[in-house]
């Protein structure tokens, strides 16, 4: 059963390009994940996919280069 004042996560922006993660909650509260190396992004989305509901996980455009 959720209680009112739980905090959750409302949205996950996934940055190919920059390899990191920011994080957003019911409550305004925003995290940012940087990842060094590519391991490291991978394992977190990894864990991300593995527990997020896909409807709150969006990723970026990659950008583009001409």
């Amino acid at each position: 059963m959720d209680n009112e004042s739980d905090e959750y996560l409302t949205r996950v922006v996934v940055d190919t390009h920059s390899r990191k993660f920011y994080i957003y909650s019911n409550e305004g509260d925003s995290k940012t994940i940087d990842c060094e190396t590519v391991e490291q992004f991978m394992n977190v989305l990894e864990v991300i996919r593995a527990v997020i509901q896909d409807d709150i996980v969006v990723y970026c455009d990659p950008v583009t280069v001409s």
